[in-house]
């Protein structure tokens, strides 16, 4: 049986390929003239290189590689023959057309073709949607066609999901990463608890997702030396994708009723688990899409609207932005893995999630923090000897004009007057201009 040591050290060396590799990927790209310029929605005002998905897409072959030598993990290869060359063949259909793209930019409609075709690759590799749950512990069959056409629709709105929120630095490799290291949990289990042993490829497939993250987010993160680009956000909404459908064309929902260890609803949880886990991707696509088409645009043309761009707007900057889209993603990533293995009441889950809820509600929403606006209401206490020169309008006059007049023998007053007057006058207009740089200047990469 697989242990947690063979996953961890393709977890592991994924993410060092990744990270020693993405420095030269950064070179190629400056060299190959793949720049990300800033534009009026960004936060960066320099040029970015791009092409960092070429450096994941190379740590998910070596830890492809390094798994397939490991004896546990074999037999991952063995009952899935095509899984490590549908994975290399898909991915590397959609770097490619990534790197095109960031180099020389490509039309809604060629990235869409090579996202279906990717799909397309992914069924061939036996990764396919074949049952949904039905209410009554039933499940619906699905033909070959229906399969294969729902499969490329998941793929394709995963796809640009993901890329809809690679919008800040560091955000979306670390709520893939999230939801990776959600799914391995969750699989994982089921192959040491379910004694489940096809679950092992999609728990493979999500260490070495999570591995590419985390080899990428040194380099991602704020502020971002390289940017993925459409080849990094395509790869990971691909990964990302492959991992929950290749668990159910693998899964027998039998199999998971009368577990007395996870999985308390084994009907709908197979589900469930990666549409919590990828909420907000697919809740800020869902929105997007709704948004312009409503406005007369096209779903894909880019705006400045998305979930952290509200962020920015009520205030955050932009490192806390990013932490705080890390913890909704935890948030309900976590609920529903804890729902799917532990054997917590649901009373006091429900009730901590609650909280966790309304705790980053207010983390997120300043004006739900009522004690700021407490305090804002006190009075502010005078100084004594403030109310003394207030007593005393003559005396302090007084006071006032002959500082003025002594320190007019020396010069010091009006340097030091116009220095004081300049600092008062450059204080609030500096900040008030550096936060809507800030707001305005981020905008998604898609």
């Amino acid at each position: 049986m697989t242990t947690l040591r063979e996953y961890a050290l393709t977890l592991l060396v994924t993410a060092a390929v990744t990270y020693l590799l993405t420095p030269l990927v950064r070179r190629g790209a400056v060299a190959a003239g793949a720049m990300h310029a800033a534009r009026d929605r960004d936060v960066h005002v320099v040029p970015i290189p791009l092409l960092g998905g070429l450096a994941m897409y190379l740590g998910l072959a070596a830890g492809l590689l390094v798994a397939g030598q490991l004896t546990p993990l074999r037999t991952v290869f063995t009952d899935s023959p095509r899984m490590g060359t549908g994975l290399l063949l898909a991915g590397g259909l959609i770097v490619i057309i990534g790197m095109a793209d960031d180099r020389w930019g490509l039309s809604p409609i060629s990235k869409l073709a090579a996202q279906a075709a990717a799909g397309g690759i992914l069924v061939w590799s036996g990764a396919q949607l074949s049952w949904l749950p039905e209410p009554g512990q039933g499940t619906l069959a699905l033909t070959p066609n229906q399969s294969t056409a729902l499969t490329i629709l998941v793929v394709v709105a995963t796809i640009n999901a993901v890329n809809f929120i690679d919008g800040l630095d560091g955000l979306a490799a670390g709520i893939v990463c999230i939801a990776a290291l959600a799914f391995f949990v969750y699989y994982y289990r089921l192959t040491q608890l379910v004694h489940l042993p096809l679950q092992a490829g999609p728990t493979l497939a999500s260490a070495v997702l999570a591995g590419a993250c985390v080899g990428f987010l040194p380099h991602n993160f704020y502020p971002a030396r390289i940017f993925m680009g459409d080849t990094g956000s395509m790869l990971l909404g691909l990964l990302l994708a492959y991992v929950p459908i290749a668990s159910i064309a693998s899964l027998d929902p039998a199999s998971l009723r009368g577990s007395n260890t996870v999985n308390r609803f084994p009907e709908i949880l197979p589900l469930l688990l990666p549409a919590a886990i990828m909420v907000i991707p697919y809740a800020d696509l869902l929105l997007a899409v709704v948004r312009r088409t409503r406005a007369g645009k096209s779903p894909l043309a880019p705006d400045r609207k998305h979930l952290h761009h509200r962020l920015l707007d009520i205030g955050h900057s932009h490192r806390s932005s990013v932490m705080i889209m890390y913890l909704w993603a935890t948030l309900f990533a976590g609920a529903v893995v804890w729902l799917s293995i532990a054997r917590t009441p649901l009373f006091v889950l429900a009730v901590i999630t609650a909280a966790a809820v309304l705790l980053l509600l207010m983390m997120s929403m300043p004006r739900l923090r009522w004690w700021e606006k407490q305090a804002a209401r006190l009075p502010v206490p005078v100084p004594a000897a403030a109310g003394s020169a207030v007593a005393g309008p003559e005396v302090a006059g007084s006071a006032v004009s002959g500082a003025a007049a002594a320190a007019g023998g020396n010069g010091a007053g009006p340097g030091r007057g116009s220095a004081l007057s300049g600092a008062a006058g450059r204080g609030e207009p500096a900040n008030g201009s550096a936060r809507g740089t800030a707001a305005s200047g981020a905008g998604d990469r898609d």
